[in-house]
């Protein structure tokens, strides 16, 4: 009892009582008539039908259960079969409290998720005290101390101590994740050691743990095809069974009424109007679509919340339908298949020009930039830079940038800025990315820097492959020789290198159009610059710990933990959750369409037609509920 709500359990106490009292109106002797008898018990557990139909007959909404379910029970009651009625509402009950049951503990586990939200802050004052307040008040900048044990309430940085976080509310995973000064800290995660002061880095509403409730509460209002489908269908489905029923009672009665004895057609032999009504009222219990109409639904909201505790934040059924037929998946490479973190590997200066002295001008003129080659070269320079050194920095998109370093016009940047600033390259046998750099026009050498391919990267693309992903294309404005190199240690199909952001979507433009049959294709990408990509995809896919705003905004599908392995998890959970979704669609059709067959042949019961109603509405609603689990492996 304490797994069932309040509705709930008053509802259970409704059946025991309808029950009993039918048990003794069965039992009882014969000193009242029949009909007063079933009354009460039909009384107890009908009275909310009955009057949720009137309603909403009275609000122009007839065709739906409760009208179904009503006029069945009535004209039963109308015909004499006062216990079957009376056996019909009780069983139909019974379905509904147990699809009750099954819709609420499949919200209990989406709730789940939800849990994340934190409710205070410790916000540290300028004396130093600290006052808990609202998340939702602090500003960026603020200093917020996390105690062990605390929720992670805003996004922010480490500014002193040390701790382990448990991110399994965010990434699925259950490894701990350990944070020390000037890591990034996202909130949702639980301090789980020592105690931290983090400045805060991003408003409530921009946050982490903001952006995943407001994926999880909008994921509903988008509907798969299966879903729009089975609305659709509900919607004339229901009226034309209802009339068909009209039609079985009514011409049958009108030929019985009009013609002799001796002239019936065969199938009006030996029947009366009665016999007819009754058939009527088995194929209207038998037409109820809640089966579908829950199920269907339920599947892709199981889905939806299975894909969440595996750190999979899907945007709606029809992103998770699409999914499900994904053939073409295109990756970019930095940031997605590769850590992002570039070092620098090699420094080769021209004549005259010494390593450091090239690596500085490189550095100075990149000092404005968050771009991860900038920040590697700006490491490797090693402690701060006087920035004051660097003036009238000009970034060129897709190229790199020009400025005034010391007094110099430097231009750094990739071969395509080198043709535009009509220098000649020179050639480099080392893997990795080359940084040219100009000084007064001249070419002053250049700079290797290299990213490592992501630890799971290899395995991702093989689980692609297995779950029958037939190409696996990167797409990358790193050079070619990089793209080559990647491209062969990691497996893919094909590669296209040198890009700029529009030559990405003309490149996904040409592939959507080379698809066959009805696979789809999905983009992964963490960019500011994926973002035209991802939304341009059957299926966008961003990486969301590291990934940038703009790139989780256009994206369909959100990974938590920015690992590439999590896609293929994706991809089983949506081809079971459609699996499903076309399990149930076959079975309640099928069942439905059998016993609407042979109701109307006088071969089905009335109990026949509660099986084909609510049994099959419980069943296809705990298949649903399967989609709830999820196998955290490909």
């Amino acid at each position: 009892m304490k797994t069932f709500n309040r509705e709930q359990r008053f509802m259970l106490l409704r059946i025991f009582l309808a029950a009993a009292t039918l048990i003794l109106a069965l039992i009882a002797p014969p000193l009242f008539h029949p009909a007063v008898l079933y009354l009460l018990p039909y009384g107890i557990i009908g009275w909310d039908v009955l009057w949720s139909a009137l309603r909403n007959i009275l609000r122009g909404k007839v065709f739906d259960e409760n009208f179904l379910m009503a006029l069945a029970t009535v004209g039963a009651f109308f015909t004499g079969e006062y216990a079957e009625a009376v056996f019909v509402m009780l069983f139909y009950q019974v379905g509904e409290l147990f699809q009750s049951y099954a819709v609420d503990k499949s919200r209990r586990s989406i709730a789940a998720l939800m849990d994340i939200r934190p409710d205070s802050a410790n916000l540290e004052l300028p004396d130093g005290s600290i006052e808990v307040c609202d998340p939702e008040l602090i500003a960026v900048g603020s200093m917020i101390v996390l105690k062990p044990g605390e929720r992670v309430p805003l996004d922010g940085v480490v500014v002193e101590g040390a701790s382990t976080l448990d991110t399994a509310a965010l990434t699925g995973e259950a490894t701990p994740r350990d944070v020390a000064v000037g890591d990034t800290v996202y909130s949702g995660c639980i301090n789980r050691q020592g105690l931290l002061r983090l400045r805060v880095t991003k408003p409530y509403s921009d946050s982490t743990v903001a952006r995943v409730l407001e994926l999880v509460e909008n994921a509903s209002e988008k509907k798969s095809r299966s879903e729009q489908f089975i609305t659709r269908f509900a919607r004339y489905y229901t009226p034309c069974v209802v009339l068909a029923a009209a039609a079985l009672f009514a011409i049958p009665s009108i030929l019985l009424a009009l013609l002799p004895a001796g002239s019936l057609p065969a199938f009006l032999a030996g029947t009366s109007w009665s016999s007819w009504l009754h058939r009527a009222l088995v194929f209207l219990v038998v037409s109820c679509p809640c089966a579908l109409v829950i199920s269907v639904p339920l599947s892709f909201f199981g889905g939806i919340g299975g894909a969440g505790k595996c750190g999979i934040l899907i945007k709606g059924g029809n992103y998770l339908e699409a999914l499900a037929r994904v053939d073409t998946m295109v990756f970019d490479k930095t940031g997605t298949l590769t850590q992002g973190v570039f070092t620098v590997t090699a420094i080769h200066p021209e004549e005259g020009i010494e390593a450091r002295q090239l690596l500085e001008y490189a550095a100075l003129a990149e000092s404005y930039s968050d771009h991860p080659i900038s920040q590697s070269l700006r490491t490797a320079c090693g402690g701060a830079l006087d920035i004051s050194r660097c003036t009238k920095t000009e970034e060129i998109a897709g190229m790199g940038v020009r400025a005034v370093v010391d007094g110099k016009h430097v231009a750094v940047g990739n071969s395509r800025l080198m043709e535009r600033e009509q220098v000649s390259t020179l050639p480099c046998s080392l893997p990795g990315t080359l940084v040219h750099v100009t000084v007064e026009g001249f070419y002053a050498g250049h700079i290797v820097i290299s990213d490592q391919p992501k630890a799971d990267a290899k395995a991702a693309i093989q689980a692609l492959r297995a779950s029958g992903v037939r190409r696996v294309v990167m797409l990358t404005g790193d050079s070619e020789e990089v793209a080559s190199t990647m491209a062969a240690q990691l497996g893919v199909d094909e590669y296209h290198a040198q890009l700029m952001p529009e030559d990405k979507v003309r490149c996904t433009e040409d592939m959507l159009q080379q698809r066959t049959g009805r696979g789809t294709l999905a983009f992964v990408g963490d960019g500011i610059n994926d973002a035209p990509v991802l939304t341009r995809a059957d299926v966008g896919i961003a990486m969301g710990a590291m990934g940038a705003d703009a790139a989780i905004e256009a994206a369909d599908i959100v990974l938590m933990d920015d690992q590439p392995s999590k896609i293929a998890v994706a991809m089983a959970i949506a081809r079971k959750t459609v699996a499903i979704v076309r399990q149930n669609i076959v079975f309640a059709l099928g069942v439905k369409g059998v016993v609407l067959v042979l109701g109307a042949l006088e071969l089905a019961s009335m109990w026949a037609a509660v099986f084909a109603d609510v049994g099959v509405a419980v069943i296809a609603i705990l298949n649903a509920m399967r989609a709830l689990h999820v196998d955290k492996k490909p």
